[in-house]
């Protein structure tokens, strides 16, 4: 089934400040990868029978890669709703733990909140097998550590072994927090996200001025499967 998602702003290639924003945009998904990017009038043109899913005034970017995976999942402890202890992660709450069984519960939990901020990819190292089998069924990817593309090996390890928040724009800007690009032929991974800055008051991106800057995460998708709706 082919699958159009529409957008105020589309923005295929946030990293790149030379790449344009589609206004009224749209992605055309087929299974699990992207068939096409392009203005929403010329893909339902191109794809009549297509499904729609509106999202009306948001930017779709590519996903978010998380770059603190590590810590969130392999020391950070992600409480259980019935503990009644909150839902913020506890800090180094699995240091110490043996229970593989209780760290992989934890991740499950860590990833599925993750996808409620446009997360996709999350970063290791992983040195648990119930947290490594965690993430492989998630569907999140997993990348090596390190958060900004180009980073030295040196800046990677305290990057990996650092503290962070679920949400990675919380402390990124988009250009660095986005993970690959949304293109034909790719993998269907990308995010929604209400508009907080109209697009001449936005500066994501430096030289690529007039984009506009996201909110809140509306939906994530990974793999071409809508994994986060916000209700």
């Amino acid at each position: 089934m082919l699958t159009l998602h529409r957008a105020a702003f589309v923005l295929p290639d946030p990293a790149d400040p030379t790449a344009p924003s589609l206004e009224d945009g749209a992605v055309l998904v087929r299974g699990e990868l992207v068939e096409a990017v392009g203005s929403f009038d010329a893909l339902t043109a191109e794809h009549p029978g297509a499904r729609v899913r509106e999202w009306g005034q948001a930017v779709l970017t590519p996903g978010l890669r998380n770059p603190y995976g590590h810590w969130l999942l392999e020391r950070a402890y992600h409480p259980d709703p019935r503990e009644e202890i909150g839902v913020e992660p506890v800090r180094d709450g699995l240091v110490g733990e043996v229970d593989d069984a209780r760290c992989g519960a934890s991740a499950r939990r860590g990833l599925q909140r993750m996808l409620g901020f446009g997360v996709t990819a999350v970063a290791g190292p992983f040195e648990r097998a119930a947290v490594r089998t965690a993430v492989a069924r998630s569907g999140l990817v997993g990348s090596a550590g390190g958060p900004v593309a180009g980073a030295g090996e040196g800046e990677a390890a305290r990057e990996a072994a650092s503290e962070g928040p679920l949400d990675p724009l919380a402390v990124l800007p988009l250009a660095a927090a986005v993970h690959g690009r949304v293109v034909a032929g790719g993998r269907a991974d990308f995010a929604v996200f209400t508009v907080s800055a109209a697009p001449a008051a936005s500066a994501i991106g430096g030289e690529g001025g007039g984009r506009p800057m996201p909110g809140g995460c509306l939906a994530t998708v990974l793999g071409g499967r809508l994994v986060y709706r916000r209700r």
